[in-house]
């Protein structure tokens, strides 16, 4: 990556403008404060706040563990075909006001499943808003379908039956989110070799908030071909040379670690020594509404950790497309786009 000085407002202007894809996103962590307080009113006595200028103040995580239960309570929002087709949409529209072209959107059936919503109703609603967002916005979207880590098996047994058995056209890969203390990665083994069997990219969760081990676990025993967070990496240089070898991308969430707990403060963040060390890094949002920010902010704050100019920030956009699972067509037109905007801008 290059680096060098950038004047602050130039890169920003950079940023916002600069074509973008998206790897590590959740679909409901994406609902903007907007669209939580309408589905509270839709569906009174949650605990979420129906008034979007106090979900700041329940936003604020104590731990991990708080953010999780907070994360329920906005996924317990989402009750029929209706709410899940709304904030599908929504979020697409977000997202291409910030210039992303393409996303990975993490989205977890069994959460609605298991509301009542019937799983051909919940991919159909999804397919749709995909197909209105890509003719509407010229975002494309695609899905991971994440298996919820605290719901144990059951729910890797529902999300690998409805990947494979429905397998809905934006379908490319199958991750593990949730809590990872507790929760350990080979038990998933059966349901990942299942997904990856049917031709799905493995993208699981992994050394968030606990050690390389994870991270190795979810290599060896999940097959992962890209590591949701990976913020413990740094900590075993045999696995960030494993990482490096095998081209396996960090999907790196800033903010994100900052808001849960799971690195302290940002200038402790490792995103750094991942660079340096050669790893494929990507930058993303995670659950931005949630986090108080968005993908043109994490840009700015992982140009500032990394010491980025505006060469510098395309080459995170070009990592992006690197790392993802796009199409050979999409890819060229995406990459040809970021070239394009990178040499045109301030010419």
């Amino acid at each position: 990556m290059t680096a060098g000085p950038s004047p602050a407002a130039g890169l920003e202007q950079f940023i916002a403008g600069l074509p973008k894809a998206e790897l590590h996103v959740h679909h409901v962590g994406s609902a903007s404060p907007r669209i939580v307080a309408q589905l509270a009113a839709r569906h009174p006595g949650s605990a979420v706040p129906e008034d979007p200028q106090t979900l700041a103040e329940y936003f604020t995580f104590r731990d991990f563990a708080h953010f999780i239960q907070v994360y329920l309570s906005v996924v317990d929002l989402v009750r029929d075909a209706e709410d899940v087709r709304l904030l599908t949409y929504e979020v697409a529209r977000d997202m291409a006001r910030q210039n992303i072209r393409y996303a990975e959107l993490t989205v977890t059936p069994f959460s609605s499943v298991r509301r009542g919503i019937p799983a051909e109703a919940f991919v159909e609603a999804i397919e749709d808003a995909r197909k209105a967002a890509e003719s509407e916005f010229g975002t494309v979207l695609r899905w991971c379908f994440d298996i919820p880590g605290e719901a144990g098996l059951e729910s890797a047994q529902v999300t690998a039956d409805i990947a494979v058995d429905l397998a809905p056209e934006g379908l490319v890969s199958f991750g593990l989110g949730g809590p990872e203390i507790g929760v350990p990665r080979p038990q998933f083994k059966p349901y990942f070799d299942r997904a990856r069997a049917a031709g799905l990219h493995s993208v699981p969760h992994a050394g968030e908030t606990t050690g390389p081990q994870t991270i190795w676990d979810a290599l060896r025993d999940l097959g992962a071909e890209r590591i949701g967070h990976g913020t413990s990496a740094t900590q075993d240089p045999a696995l960030l040379a494993h990482l490096v070898e095998h081209g396996i991308a960090l999907e790196v969430c800033p903010t994100s670690n900052i808001a849960t707990r799971a690195v302290a403060t940002l200038e402790e963040h490792p995103i750094r020594a991942m660079a340096d060390a050669g790893v494929l890094v990507t930058v993303n949002s995670d659950d931005p509404p949630m986090f108080g920010t968005d993908l043109n902010t994490e840009y700015g704050v992982a140009a500032g950790l990394l010491d980025l100019d505006t060469a510098g920030v395309a080459d995170l956009a070009r990592n992006a497309v690197t790392a993802s699972f796009m199409d050979d067509a999409t890819r060229r037109a995406l990459s040809r786009e970021i070239d394009a905007y990178t040499a045109g801008f301030g010419g």
